[in-house]
């Protein structure tokens, strides 16, 4: 199964982005849907069902020595004119060290791991094909900021890539395990 580590941010947090972002919407990008804005923390890929014990015994451990923090969405960026996506602000050391930790737990659990660069906290909002600027986009959400609040849980997340082949299909995420921060 194609699994990732993740941090899902609360329903208001949620429900205050939307507010901010549904007005922009268009037909240029291609937005992604509420039911999927996480944080990636470790991207996995395919996992062989005969891991994932160990995966699920690792990503715990690493929760367990993980203390809460506190989180809010908060501004934008893009990676290059291909994603437009909302950024974090407040204690992105436990977001990272988070990151970290749930990088490591795959890797110790026999996952193979792309090599690992600098974690950059993002939240995917839409995606082009690289001929629409983003600026405008950027410029409309540079002042977003939400409401913090306590990131205290790491959720390991199913992704189910579209099949049926309709434009505008989104993935459909489902978590199959969560683990309380306990620091």
């Amino acid at each position: 199964m194609r699994l990732f580590a993740a941090v899902l941010p609360p329903d208001e947090a949620v429900a205050e982005l939307a507010r901010a972002v549904d007005p922009l919407h268009d037909d240029r990008l291609t937005w992604t849907g509420r039911a999927g804005w996480h944080f990636t923390l470790a991207f996995m890929g395919e996992v062989r069902d005969e891991v994932l014990p160990e995966l699920h015994t690792r990503l715990e451990r690493a929760a367990h020595r993980t203390a809460p923090f506190a989180l809010r969405l908060h501004g934008c960026g893009h990676f290059g004119e291909r994603a437009l996506w909302a950024g974090a602000a407040g204690e992105l050391t436990g977001l990272r060290m988070l990151a970290e930790r749930a990088n490591a737990a795959a890797r110790r659990a026999g996952v193979p791991m792309e090599q690992h660069h600098r974690y950059t906290p993002h939240l995917t909002l839409a995606r082009s094909r690289g001929t629409t600027p983003l600026r405008p986009y950027l410029d409309a959400l540079a002042d977003f900021a939400g409401t913090p609040w306590q990131v205290d849980t790491l959720s390991l997340v199913r992704s189910n890539l579209p099949v049926s082949g309709v434009p505008g299909e989104q993935p459909r995420y489902e978590t199959v395990g969560a683990w309380p921060l306990v620091g």
